[in-house]
């Protein structure tokens, strides 16, 4: 394997029950992608507890932590434990009354080199997390690695192209996209396929759009009336599919050379011909 490959896991799973028992499963799971050679590792969003924003419960506040809490410390120590790069989304609790959809990074020495708090809040049916969540205001982070560059963003924010053009546009060439999205009752099959293939187009198109990697990673399971269809998957930069998972837990393995960003970016010299001068309207919320 080159300077610049690396062995990516994506660790796909359902809710438990319980905190506790969620984050004993996915130590099981991290360590298990670890045994097989994973060296960069990453969760589903708000990965220790249920997916918050399918109801309003105020009991949920309760579960929050802070960057520095036990939460964090615990998969600090793991990642430092077993050699890995870790993604951990969860619950940020940063001050009285003040909480985020947050994410951190850990290095390989269980350092926390990144930090990113979700920019994009939804509030639709079976997604209220403007109930629990304000929006990010970390900006866009990336983060070297041993093999380039990474940068997060988490769910919602997979619907915005503006958000993985600023992280490539600040040298990343793998993102990650955290994730909780699935069907609610009221929707058909139909429905539900074409959502999830409008979900795996919006973040291929960023792969392609930027010569970046993606990698998305989804729950599965049933909860509160919402199915979450899974299907995590990772994308090159020329957007083609590279490996997906199904319906059901699973450990998703791809390995990425990240300077194939650089051959393809030769190709397709999007950047070189950005037309910078006439992007205004993009600060404006409307136009007309």
């Amino acid at each position: 394997m080159s300077m610049t490959s690396c062995s990516l896991a994506c660790i796909q799973c359902a809710y438990p029950g319980s905190i506790t028992s969620s984050v004993e499963h996915h130590i099981r799971l991290i360590r298990a992608a670890a045994n097989e050679g994973a060296q960069v590792i990453v969760l589903q969003e708000l990965f220790q507890q249920p997916y918050v924003g399918a109801r309003v419960d105020e009991a949920h506040f309760s579960d929050a932590s802070a960057v520095d809490g036990a939460l964090i410390q615990q998969m600090s120590a793991l990642s430092k434990e077993l050699a890995i790069w870790l993604v951990v989304p969860f619950f940020e609790q940063a001050g009285p009354g003040v909480y985020y959809n947050a994410a951190v990074v850990l290095d390989d020495q269980g350092e926390r080199v990144l930090h990113y708090r979700k920019n994009h809040i939804p509030e639709d049916p079976g997604f209220h997390e403007k109930y629990y969540f304000a929006p990010g205001d970390l900006g866009y982070p990336v983060v070297d690695t041993p093999w380039g560059k990474l940068g997060v963003l988490i769910c919602w924010d997979q619907w915005f192209p503006e958000a993985a053009r600023v992280l490539a546009l600040q040298g990343a060439q793998l993102v990650v996209y955290p994730t909780a999205i699935g069907s609610l009752e009221t929707e058909s099959k139909t429905e539900m396929a074409a959502f999830h293939d409008a979900w795996q187009t919006i973040q291929r198109s960023h792969a392609i759009a930027n010569g970046v990697f993606v990698a998305a990673v989804n729950r599965v399971g049933v909860e509160s009336g919402t199915t979450f269809w899974g299907h995590s998957f990772v994308a090159g930069p020329f957007g083609e599919i590279l490996a997906e998972a199904g319906e059901k837990e699973e450990i998703l393995h791809a390995t990425l050379d990240l300077s194939e960003v650089e051959t393809v970016r030769k190709t397709w010299p999007f950047f070189r011909d950005r037309r910078i001068d006439t992007y205004a309207p993009l600060l404006k919320r409307w136009t007309q």
